[in-house]
């Protein structure tokens, strides 16, 4: 999830123009805990970012992945901010229904590509069904 949400971030922020030299998420699931991962996942996750603008202002990113599937989306509560100036609250980045990944694809405005580094920390909940989200 952490790795779903740092690549989705750096892309909508791109989009709207805010060139990103690094961001870093992590996630943590708590006791939330559960099998094997997969590149599509269901629960709730707290995920915190940290980065950097190519013109040094700080990026943060705070909140809850309730679903993520590897590259393509995720979906929960996310605040974004630049410079401590919320930029964007998502309760979803991406396309759910996709089946796969789409490309990263491409040079971020101002040139040259990003440098990312991302730990990630995938949790099902199979065992507790009622922790599933509903819908997207």
């Amino acid at each position: 999830m952490a790795w779903t949400t740092d690549q989705l971030v750096t892309r909508e922020l791109e989009r709207r123009e805010i060139a990103v030299q690094w961001l870093t998420c992590t996630a943590d699931a708590g006791d939330r805990s559960a099998s094997a991962p997969s590149a599509s996942a269901r629960g709730v996750v707290d995920v915190d970012c940290e980065g950097r603008t190519t013109d040094g202002r700080d990026i943060t990113v705070t909140g809850e992945v309730t679903r993520a599937v590897g590259g393509a989306c995720v979906r929960g509560d996310l605040t974004v901010k630049v410079d401590g100036r919320e930029r964007f609250r998502a309760t979803g980045l991406g396309d759910c229904d996709a089946t796969s990944a789409p490309p990263v694809g491409g040079e971020p405005p101002g040139g040259g590509p990003t440098t990312t580094v991302t730990v990630t920390k995938t949790v099902y909940c199979r065992s507790a069904p009622t922790c599933w989200p509903e819908g997207k």
